[in-house]
């Protein structure tokens, strides 16, 4: 009960209108559900999610349905109407010799070609339309693969080979649904009523629509129905998000970088708030051995490394948070703990997003720019969960002289804290429960102000 308001009572989708604000989106491939694209006989396809809270402060998973990537390309000189047709059948032979396209079982790669007028804004002439063909694809993967074959030459109805000229071909999927839709960042949606299902359901395909997230309310919905508000008047409010900021510490060997494949995890402070209001949910510390007791904080011990780490996965779920914030945590706590986690072999860890089964994994990022250089960094998928790194934010938006967090708390907030040297942490953890309350009670402030900062922020 601490974690979420209950659930409201279960009534009929066709009385209520869902409301809720949307904090993240993203895309997934997977069996088509008739209900909502009943003329296409493709085995899969594509759905937008949107993971957000209601004012209620219910955790919400919307799946939309129906939308269909697309993008153009310059019609050849003597293009017709006529033509549309014999190049789309065309052109769908040619994809379905496509590896991946035969291995997805797609029946018809591009499900509709049409010529329309438009505009290049490439060498503006005013009101110099030209014809331009929109390709409408069965699944967003497939608009590479047709942009490199058209870009490449192909054969036309009439003879001849043409190279296209493509546009619009490189938007992301959920961007361009969002842009069409008129749908921004972290606004409003509502779900009308009558208009949406609400998992698990039965599809008139004979199965059964389970639940794939973790998230309180998990809804189905056709594209054109969902309704996008502007951040405006009643629509300029914020849902009760739920933020968890995290830092850990580990035991280091003496003048070595910490390695996750050796140095433990020694604790985890936890920060968990709710937009508005400045009294936390849940603010405590997983530590390895017995610690002492911290007023206004919970304690939770352990025998075993592994068990911490496990424990914490599980916090996390629980707590159902809809921002992970902390300092450096992109380029430290998550990918250490992750490895870490890989080291001690706990399979059950790596899951940390609201999508069932959906493994988290680490991958390379190198971000380049006039302005900021070169910046490497990991890139970690946490389905459902915006990942806000503070240090991240500060280096891109602040020029400051130094970037250690206890340099920017002085800056922004007027405070510091007495840290705790490297050196000393192995010793006090080996110590006894008042050495690592020492520790502990560091850790809950490193926690506290990456909450601080994104407040005052």
């Amino acid at each position: 009960a601490r974690w979420r308001p209950p659930q409201r009572p279960r009534c009929a989708p066709q009385a209520v209108q869902v409301d809720f604000q949307q904090v993240v989106a993203d895309y997934t491939f997977a069996p088509r559900l008739p209900e909502y694209d009943p003329n296409s006989a493709e085995p899969r396809a594509a759905s937008v999610r949107f993971y957000g809270v209601t004012r209620a402060g219910n955790s919400v998973l919307c799946h939309v349905h129906g939308f269909k990537p697309y993008f153009y390309v310059r019609a050849p000189a003597g293009f017709t109407k006529e033509d549309c047709g014999p190049l789309r059948e065309r052109l769908n032979a040619r994809l379905r010799s496509e590896s991946r396209v035969s291995k997805d079982g797609i029946v018809a790669p591009v499900v509709a070609l049409a010529a329309v007028s438009r505009q290049s804004i490439m060498h503006y002439s005013f009101g110099a339309k030209g014809v331009f063909l929109r390709l409408v694809m069965a699944v967003p993967s497939l608009v590479a693969t047709t942009r490199r074959v058209l870009e490449g030459g192909f054969a036309l109805p009439r003879g001849g080979s043409h190279a296209f000229e493509t546009f619009e071909a490189n938007w992301a999927y959920v961007m361009r649904f969002m842009v069409d839709r008129d749908i921004v960042g972290c606004n409003w949606l509502s779900l009308p009523a009558s208009k949406y299902r609400v998992r698990p359901w039965a599809s008139s395909a004979g199965r059964s629509v389970h639940r794939t997230g973790l998230a309180q309310l998990e809804l189905d919905i056709h594209f054109t129905t969902l309704v996008s508000h502007a951040p405006e008047g009643e629509w300029l409010g914020m849902a009760p998000l739920r933020i968890l900021s995290f830092d850990i510490e580990c035991a280091g060997r003496p003048g070595v970088f910490p390695d996750a494949s050796e140095d433990p995890v020694i604790q985890i402070a936890n920060y968990v708030s709710c937009q508005g209001s400045p009294v936390p949910v849940v603010k405590n510390v997983f530590t390895l051995d017995e610690c002492a007791p911290i007023s206004g904080a919970q304690v939770i011990s352990f025998k075993s490394e592994a068990e911490m780490l496990s424990m914490w996965r599980h916090f996390v779920a629980e707590s159902d948070c809809d921002i992970i914030t902390g300092y450096n945590i992109n380029g430290f706590d998550l990918p250490y703990l992750i490895n870490r986690a890989e080291a001690l072999r706990i399979p059950s860890f790596p899951y940390l997003g609201r999508i069932k089964g959906q493994q988290t994994r680490l991958k390379d990022k190198i971000f380049q720019s006039k302005q900021a250089g070169t910046r490497e960094s990991k890139e970690i998928n946490i389905e459902g969960r915006c990942q806000f790194d503070m240090m991240q934010v500060l280096l891109r938006d602040h020029k400051l002289s130094s970037y250690s967090l206890n340099a920017v708390c002085a800056h922004f907030l007027g405070e510091q804290k007495e840290d705790v040297h490297h050196s000393a942490i192995s010793e006090l953890q080996a110590g006894n429960e008042e050495t690592r309350r020492r520790l502990a009670v560091h850790r809950l402030k490193d926690a506290y102000f990456p909450q601080r900062l994104l407040a005052q922020l």
